[in-house]
């Protein structure tokens, strides 16, 4: 048989049978889709933040600012020190220069008409000073006036819509001090109302002085524009000169692209990733989805095979058939799936405004590595599934074309039973090592990979077994015959479910690492948060401005409190490695938080005391009596002496410093928490009820009990949560596909079957109870088994992710949510079970007994 004849029968099969691959058409189409949108949509943002930025700044040729950053371990950006403001009108007569203005920029946030503050979990909330002159003020006056007197603010139109004010309303902007402001302009950024959901106050110059730095006379930066004639290359080398030690002038165009990548860069990266994640997750079910619906259909298709054969085709040209199937269902689909994709990213393009996401303006941009990609994929995804169940039609003796056509009964072999007993052995030997002990995330990771495989390869084995089990309750001759053809096929049942066990898996594993970051943060505020209440700023994200350090000593003098104790961030290098500090009043600290045991004294650090978490000073060499060199944002050194050591760093964080020691260094002061604790007999509600009122007038925080603090410190968990399982729904869909396909194609397999049942005495709607039940059963093998593998995966990412002791996480088992996991995963074998349970209803019974 020539290979276009083979072709020709290809195609033809393919129009002939093209209902038993609407499966494999959905679920390419369905990965491809999200993997193209994901693709798409990155570009579009990357491309609308970049355009947006050099449009802003276009006309900024130099910026001037501290050469001097420190990074804090763990922070992606460092913190930089003031420049003086001064130093604008000396460079303003530097020749090459046309002006310069000082750019002072700090934490400012918004209260809406309602009182409630705008942003702040995430993305930052800005203030700054209105620069007068056009070409160097990234904002651009949309309406209104700009500000002349104090008190006066032009707001980002987006942070004004989100707010619900306009002109000649009055709010407050906490700067963490509350200032009472009037909004007399409407200011775009780009052409867009604002950068994403940043939010920008502008002030007159001696407002942002005098709330955003900490001395007057500070600047963030001075932007620079220069004259005619003047590269910014030439404009940079001109301005060397004339700076003092400690400041650099860098170009401008380095400068939008160095704010581009800070605030759309690094986010993009992390936002793109996310969603490639679970579009790997997705191709990967739907991989078993496909490979299961060519085994079926391979399975099926054995006399027809044999025929091919037995009329003098070759083992290759069989396989070269059946890749050549799965090949134009992949193209047609990926192809479907492009243009779906894309059609994804425009409808969240319309949806990101709708839900206070301002999507930049602009056309999505297509690329064709956006395009080029999901199509490989999509094609690779197809071929590299039925290659296995092409190879075994190929290898189909033509002898078998005297046969009746077999289902397939494979996958219990003791060879796999032993293949996947070893790999679930050497998973949990690997998982032991890397999770007891010091805990590495490596060894842990490449454990669990080796029980997915354990646990896809011991599939068909469990199917058995599992199957038997589920269905032993089940009562009636229906549900009898449903467990039946559940067991006929283990290897058909555990691919069918595979699909399904993957999908709840991950499921499982971010549910239960949820859980167990939850039970870590009431165990963190259980142990080690002494007070009575806690004031504190966002913990998912921290955009907003913090807490004002007034707050700390005015709730102190309460009569109904006995401690309020404020802690502060600051960052410094010490001994060379950029650290967080908090800055607080140790003593009192020790008051409100338990830090365990201290070795040392906590009291009289003064100006050049430090104390140290005890897993911090060992890492690093310190203990009490040693001195330690702390480099700050404005380039001062200075020797501290470690004159304390305490256990827990749980709330104080690793290094305490005073307020005192912090003070010179220090540029736009904030707390984030204010730790109270009550006097004697003050019961917890009239302590809240005195300290609200107070809090009111710092910009009014919320005041939260112990309980409440740990509910709000996991608040974005549950955030995190509702955005996985809504991209984990496509995966699962996929493999409900994957189920309804397989009963189709059985349906189908079992025509003549399905039609002496109904010949000796089966009504139609027992027969459709038959077909739901057998997916039920399926459904609840693959729910179960991917609980199982979830869980266990969960807890490895638990025990691998933190050290021991008090720094480990607590492993939680969240048994509701998982419980409605399962009860979904069988309305979910229903579900998918409605089509091939309806069609097998319509069998006509003469026409199903003849049928080969």
């Amino acid at each position: 048989m020539r290979t276009p004849a083979t072709l020709r029968l290809t195609l033809a099969s393919l129009r002939a049978h093209r209902r038993r691959f609407l499966g494999t058409f959905a679920a390419v189409l369905l990965g491809v889709a999200f993997l193209t949108g994901t693709l798409v949509m990155g570009d579009t943002l990357r491309t609308s933040f970049d355009a947006m930025f050099t449009g802003a700044t276009r006309s900024t040729d130099a910026v001037v600012r501290s050469a001097t950053t420190v990074t804090a371990a763990g922070e992606a950006q460092g913190t930089r020190g003031p420049v003086g403001a001064a130093l604008a009108d000396r460079l303003a007569d530097v020749p090459g220069v046309a002006a310069a203005a000082p750019l002072i920029e700090g934490a400012g946030q918004l209260l809406a008409a309602d009182g409630t503050p705008v942003g702040g979990a995430g993305p930052p909330t800005l203030a700054g000073n209105w620069i007068e002159d056009p070409a160097l003020n990234p904002y651009r006056l949309a309406e209104g006036r700009t500000p002349q007197a104090p008190g006066e603010a032009v707001v980002n139109r987006g942070a004004a819509k989100a707010a619900g004010l306009g002109i000649g309303d009055t709010t407050v902007l906490r700067t963490p001090d509350p200032v009472r402001v009037t909004v007399v302009g409407l200011a775009t950024f780009g052409g867009a109302d604002g950068m994403g959901q940043v939010t920008w106050t502008g002030l007159t110059r001696a407002d942002a002085e005098r709330y955003l730095t900490a001395r007057p006379g500070e600047a963030t930066s001075i932007a620079v524009r220069a004259g005619p004639g003047v590269s910014q290359d030439e404009l940079v080398a001109a301005l060397a000169p004339a700076l003092p030690e400690g400041v650099e002038a860098i170009t401008g165009q380095r400068a939008a692209e160095e704010n581009t990548e800070a605030v759309s860069g690094r986010f993009l990266d992390l936002f793109t990733t996310f969603l490639l994640v679970f579009s790997g997750v997705a191709v990967l079910v739907s991989v078993f989805t496909i490979h299961n619906t060519f085994a079926v259909l391979v399975a099926q298709r054995t006399r027809e095979n044999a025929l091919l054969r037995a009329v003098g085709a070759a083992r290759r040209q069989v396989v070269t058939g059946t890749l050549a199937e799965a090949l134009a269902v992949g193209l047609l689909a990926s192809a479907a799936g492009l243009l779906a994709g894309i059609g994804v990213a425009a409808g969240l393009q319309a949806l990101f405004p709708a839900i206070g996401f301002p999507f930049p303006e602009g056309d999505l941009v297509v690329t064709a590595g956006s395009l080029a990609l999901p199509l490989g994929v999509g094609l690779a995804v197809c071929a590299g599934s039925a290659l296995l169940p092409a190879v075994r039609a190929g290898r189909t003796a033509p002898l078998a074309a005297l046969r009746e056509t077999d289902t397939d009964g494979s996958g219990t072999s003791r060879a796999r039973a032993l293949t996947g007993g070893a790999l679930l052995l050497a998973a949990v030997a690997t998982v032991l090592a890397g999770v007891l002990g010091e805990p590495s995330l490596w060894l842990a990771a490449t454990g669990a990979g080796l029980a997915v495989a354990a646990f896809v390869v011991l599939g068909p084995v469990a199917a058995s077994v599992a199957v038997r089990a589920l269905g032993r309750p089940l009562r009636g001759a229906n549900r009898g015959l449903a467990r039946r053809n559940a067991l006929r096929s283990p290897g058909r049942t555990a691919a069918t479910a595979t699909a399904l066990m993957i999908g709840v898996a991950v499921v499982t594993l971010f549910t239960v690492f949820g859980a167990s970051l939850k039970a870590t943060m009431d165990r963190t505020v259980d142990r080690s948060f002494a007070g009575d209440v806690a004031i504190g700023a966002p913990s998912f994200g921290a955009g907003g401005s913090g807490l004002s350090p007034r707050l700390a000593p005015a709730v102190a003098a309460l009569p109904e409190v006995d401690t309020a104790v404020g802690l502060g961030r600051g960052v410094a290098e010490v001994d060379g490695r950029g650290r967080a500090l908090t800055v607080t009043d140790p003593a009192a600290l020790a008051r409100t938080l338990d830090l365990g045991e201290v070795r040392g004294s906590l009291a009289g650090l003064g100006t050049d005391g430090l104390a140290v978490a005890a897993d911090e000073a060992a890492a690093s060499g310190l203990a009490p009596g040693r001195t330690a060199e702390l480099t700050f944002m404005d380039g001062t050194r200075q020797s501290f002496t470690v004159q304390a050591v305490y256990d827990r760093a749980d709330l104080a964080g690793d290094y305490l410093v005073t307020r005192e020691a912090w003070a010179p260094h220090r540029t736009q002061d904030a707390d984030r928490l204010v730790a109270v604790a009550f006097a004697d007999g003050v019961s917890v509600a009239d302590g809240k009820t005195a300290v609200t009122a107070v809090a009111d007038r710092y910009g009014q925080p919320e005041v939260q009990t112990r309980e409440e603090y740990a509910e709000a410190s996991a608040g974005g968990i549950d955030m995190m949560l509702t955005l996985v399982y809504a991209l984990l729904a496509l995966a699962v869909l996929i493999a409900l596909l994957g189920i309804a396909n397989t009963l189709t194609l059985a349906v189908h397999e079992r025509t003549r079957e399905l039609g002496l049942l109904r010949a000796v005495g089966q009504t139609r709607a027992q027969l459709r109870a038959m077909v739901r039940w057998e997916s039920v059963l399926v459904a609840a093998f693959g729910t179960l088994g991917g609980l199982t593998l979830g869980a266990f995966l969960g807890w490895v990412l638990v025990r691998s992710s933190a050290g021991s002791g008090d720094s480990a996480l607590a492993f939680a088992v969240p048994l509701v949510p998982l419980a409605t996991v399962v009860l979904v995963g069988l309305v979910a074998g229903v579900a998918a079970a409605w089509r091939p349970a309806r069609r097998a209803g319509r069998l006509e019974i003469l026409r199903a007994i003849a049928t080969e």
